[in-house]
């Protein structure tokens, strides 16, 4: 009979089997949900303003200036929530390092009845509970009460950063759009290359998300094309009335 040890199952295909693999995914598809933000809200900003003005100085104004305080504004709003999150874990964190140092019995009973909660027998569970707290106590105590990992808590800054840059890169493609293209196909022409781009976020969320990519892209791309249209009217309306 061999001493060797049967190593341990490999992980299914597609399922995350490496350390902060879900947070690179979670990531990923905040990244996406960003683009589209960027998309949408400045193609509704430079379509509605060329409803206005056929001129291009002003079209660019709006479009630089929309894409600028958007990419402040995501930044600004995702520090300060991951701020707060991280703030939260932190404390978590050290509450429980206070309650393993103060009461080690009653932790490690704890965390038996979590394992007895997950199936397991009561002499297994122990069993299991016994070797991951001689291993690491404070790590076997986050992992299966809190569910976080302290290696991997969120960096405000990262997240701020890919907010601002992942909105940046959508709300360019309207932008660029609309300024590039002759005045005279400026509107189908960007409405059409923004149709195309939520359609393909849309997708890419889907899949991200393990989820059919019909109802997403249609849910997009039905929505940008809405906001398109009323920005549209609204910005032809205005400049009817007020002579732009």
């Amino acid at each position: 009979m061999s001493d060797t040890p049967t190593p341990p199952p490999a992980p299914h295909a597609g399922e995350p089997h490496r350390p902060g693999a879900a947070a690179r995914l979670n990531w990923l598809r905040a990244g996406v949900l960003g683009a589209n933000d960027g998309i949408v809200s400045t193609a509704g900003l430079v379509v509605g303003v060329a409803g206005a003005t056929s001129a291009r100085g002003p079209i660019l104004t709006a479009g630089v200036a929309g894409l600028v305080a958007g990419a402040v504004s995501m930044a600004l709003g995702e520090y300060v929530s991951v701020s707060s999150q991280r703030d939260s874990e932190r404390a978590t964190l050290a509450r429980e390092a206070t309650e393993l140092a103060e009461d080690p019995e009653a932790e490690l009973e704890e965390l038996v009845g979590l394992y007895r909660a997950k199936g397991l027998t009561p002499t297994t569970a122990r069993l299991v509970a016994e070797e991951l707290t001689a291993h690491d106590v404070f790590a076997a105590h986050v992992d299966a009460e809190l569910g976080i990992d302290p290696d991997e808590l969120t960096n405000p800054l990262h997240a701020a950063i890919s907010s601002a840059a992942s909105f940046t890169i959508g709300a360019l493609l309207p932008l660029l759009a609309i300024v590039l293209a002759p005045p005279s196909v400026r509107i189908p022409a960007t409405f059409a290359l923004v149709i195309l781009a939520l359609a393909l976020t849309g997708s890419v969320s889907a899949r991200l998300g393990g989820a059919r990519s019909g109802r997403a892209v249609a849910r997009l791309v039905i929505g940008g094309a809405l906001a398109m249209a009323v920005t549209y009217a609204v910005g032809t309306a205005l400049g009817t009335t007020v002579g732009l």
